[in-house]
């Protein structure tokens, strides 16, 4: 469930990427597209502009700011943060949460504690977690509901079943003896 936005709040909805063309516009890296329609309003280098063209997909975004009319002004910003205001971003729907709500949220399973979220990456077929673990490698977890028992972000905790998540050893090792006729 969406959080509760404190005022003045703000949420990362990309970086200033490479210059596209001549008139302006640029590549967003690491996009949150359904924050970048033409018209919405983000922050970068300190100053308010409008979204007046948008174009590319939804991995590689092309917008273009009010105010900034030419290649060598959107070379100027590349690299900086473009964010909203989090009371101008849409709420969200049951069971939907923006990554920084779950970034720093301990992972649980059942009493065992697994880690903390590091970050949340986004995968053509689903979004995953990146949990890091004290000890051993980090565990990806796929925010799916066979994975994901319960996410509960004013505790800053979140349930896995680390069975749906982690292949057993003895499964992995051990495979079932072939059958031939005569056996």
């Amino acid at each position: 469930m969406a959080e509760q936005r404190p005022p003045g709040a703000t949420l990362q909805v990309g970086r200033v990427g490479r210059p596209h063309g001549l008139d302006g516009s640029f590549y967003v890296t690491a996009p949150r597209p359904r924050l970048l329609a033409v018209g919405a309003r983000v922050n970068v280098a300190g100053r308010s502009a409008e979204v007046v063209r948008r174009a590319g997909t939804d991995r590689h975004p092309i917008v273009r700011l009010h105010g900034v009319e030419d290649r060598d002004q959107a070379q100027g910003l590349r690299g900086l943060a473009l964010t909203v205001e989090a009371r101008s971003a849409p709420v969200l729907g049951e069971d939907e949460w923006w990554a920084h709500e779950l970034e720093g949220c301990e992972v649980y399973d059942g009493a065992r504690r697994v880690g903390v979220v590091a970050r949340m990456i986004e995968y053509p077929s689903c979004e995953a977690l990146e949990v890091k673990r004290e000890e051993g490698a980090d565990l990806l977890v796929p925010m799916v509901k066979d994975a994901i028992r319960s996410v509960r972000v004013a505790e800053r905790r979140i349930e896995i079943d680390l069975g749906f998540v982690e292949e057993e050893p003895s499964r992995a090792q051990t495979r079932p003896r072939e059958v031939r006729d005569g056996d």
